[in-house]
């Protein structure tokens, strides 16, 4: 099932290293001995289909699980790789981790499986399924890739009416150190928002420091390879590829973003422009979420690029704020709701998603560039995340299971643990509130004000009505109409309502008329 290697017999304990755990503090290798246990690895075609993956997400999962791989076997680990295109187990009834996993153990016979909990629900039963019908004793370990464990998070949430990120990072703060200074915040408070999150200049945003890149090697290349040939009706491109793929790599892509890009970090985090498909962002979520490199070196390089070097604390405190706080609460939160949260639809949207997600095919400039640098990279930052194609798919009334399936396939950063809370709870808020006080929605107005994009689109993002309405603008009133009794009642959106409810009547039917119009016409604006 891979290249021979010697197994020990008997086998006292397999461990199976999943896709996004990819680091040698993997705690079932903890006690790992060569002469009695063995480390597997699976490639599974039907990871890559389970959703219709991007080509460069599935390039970035082999190359790193199997140049991971190749670090183990240099350190003298045992290793069962079953690789995708494997002649024993590649057929249709062996294309799922969970049968692959069972022809193992059924071959091996191992007297334990140590599995780290999974990014994934579904992979969670999947296991302990197959590992029960195998008759093979089980034992999970917590990921302390982690700040938090799902325990602690537990804890923290026991009790609580509310969950609130800001909450949960104050304390995550406290409890770890980060930027305090004798018990209280650096700088005197906790969140420097007020000092971040600007637009770009009217003439742009200038020379933007690029981020690291890592050219493919013979590993990569041959993946890429594979992948264009297997999975060739897969969406995306793989011409730019050149995501880090080790933990060398990723220390590296560290290094260069504290050291040429973090100070601009804070001020433009939610800031867009056509063709800037990476702004000031780090990049090093792909890093983070396979476990390339270890949040609290991330956190620690941040922190001391401030104190050492006096870079901006709120750009130093955004970012921060992005490990810490809400990378580790989402992981919580999802934990916590699951299974639950994959069915969530709070508003009974049941749209298709419209055929241009898949192509960029649209006359709407900001989609196109964000969909279109998602089709190239696998990679859109944030807030073209929630506030262009999450907010759109909420006002458009698409479904939240189709979203949710489209950003797990399409982004190369997506794990399940990760999309789903982002997607179903703060792009689309398709669980009503769980962890977010309102929708994130907005008119086509704010897109004008924090990007390029409607310069030269064919809709005017200040009309709602006639050929010319922006499509974001009319399906936000609409949203708003539809939703006003809600609504009004939420400190945070009743001003909107207020707006809402000034409109003449005349005008606020005019406005639901195109809205009828635009939602009739999704694959076509």
């Amino acid at each position: 099932m891979s290249a021979p290697h010697t197994m020990p017999s008997p086998l006292r304990r397999l461990v199976l290293v999943l896709g996004d755990q990819l680091w040698l503090g993997h705690p079932a290798l903890a006690g790992f001995d060569p002469a009695q246990d063995a480390v597997l690895m699976v490639e599974a075609p039907g990871e890559a289909s389970h959703v219709w993956s991007h080509k460069a997400r599935i390039v970035l999962f082999l190359s790193a699980m199997r140049h991971f791989w190749q670090t183990l076997l240099r350190k003298g680990f045992p290793v069962r790789y079953v690789l995708m295109d494997d002649p024993v187990l590649d057929h249709a009834d062996t294309a799922t981790l969970p049968a692959r996993l069972a022809a193992v153990l059924a071959e091996l016979k191992p007297l334990s499986l140590w599995v780290c909990e999974p990014g994934e629900w579904r992979l969670q039963q999947d296991i302990e399924a197959t590992a029960a019908a195998a008759n093979v004793p089980l034992r999970w370990f917590d990921d302390t890739h982690f700040f938090c464990s799902r325990p602690r998070f537990a804890r923290w949430a026991s009790g609580r009416k509310e969950w609130r990120m800001e909450y949960f990072y104050r304390e995550m703060r406290r409890e770890h150190g980060v930027l305090m200074e004798g018990g209280q915040p650096a700088g005197g408070q906790w969140n420097f928002d007020a000092d971040n999150r600007k637009s770009y200049p009217k003439k742009g945003p200038g020379l933007i420091t690029p981020p690291a890149r890592f050219e493919p090697d013979a590993t990569t290349r041959e993946v890429i390879e594979l992948v264009q040939t297997r999975f060739a009706d897969h969406p995306g491109e793989l011409k730019s590829f050149a995501w880090p793929v080790t933990a060398e790599q990723a220390r590296e892509a560290l290094r260069h973003f504290v050291d040429q890009r973090l100070e601009m970090f804070g001020s433009y985090q939610d800031a867009m422009w056509t063709q800037t498909p990476f702004g000031w962002h780090s990049l090093l979520s792909v890093a983070l979420n396979l476990h390339l490199i270890d949040p609290r070196e991330v956190v620690a390089a941040a922190e001391a690029a401030h104190r050492d070097r006096g870079l901006p604390l709120a750009s130093v405190e955004g970012f921060i704020r992005q490990v810490l706080g809400w990378r580790e609460f989402i992981r919580g939160v999802y934990w916590m709701d699951m299974p639950g949260m994959k069915s969530a639809n709070h508003f009974g949207h049941q749209r298709d998603l419209p055929a241009w997600y898949w192509n960029a095919q649209t006359h709407m400039a900001c989609m196109k560039d964000a969909v279109g640098q998602t089709l190239e990279h696998g990679y859109a930052h944030h807030i073209q995340r929630l506030m262009l194609t999450g907010q759109f798919a909420l006002l458009a009334e698409v479904s939240p299971q189709q979203v949710a399936d489209w950003y797990l396939a399409v982004y190369v950063d997506a794990i399940e643990w990760v999309e789903l809370p982002n997607v179903a709870g703060m792009a689309l808020f398709a669980n009503g509130g769980r962890f977010t006080s309102k929708p994130y929605i907005a008119s086509g107005q704010y897109i004008d004000r924090m990007s390029d994009h409607c310069k030269g689109c064919r809709y005017k993002p200040a009309m709602r009505v006639g050929p010319q309405a922006c499509p974001v603008t009319t399906l936000y009133w609409n949203f708003l109409d539809r939703h006003e009794t809600e609504l009004e009642k939420s400190p945070r959106t009743a001003l909107m309502v207020k707006n809402l409810q000034r409109m003449d009547p005349t005008e606020r039917q005019a406005m639901r008329d195109q809205a009828v119009l635009t939602l009739a016409g999704l694959d076509d604006l």
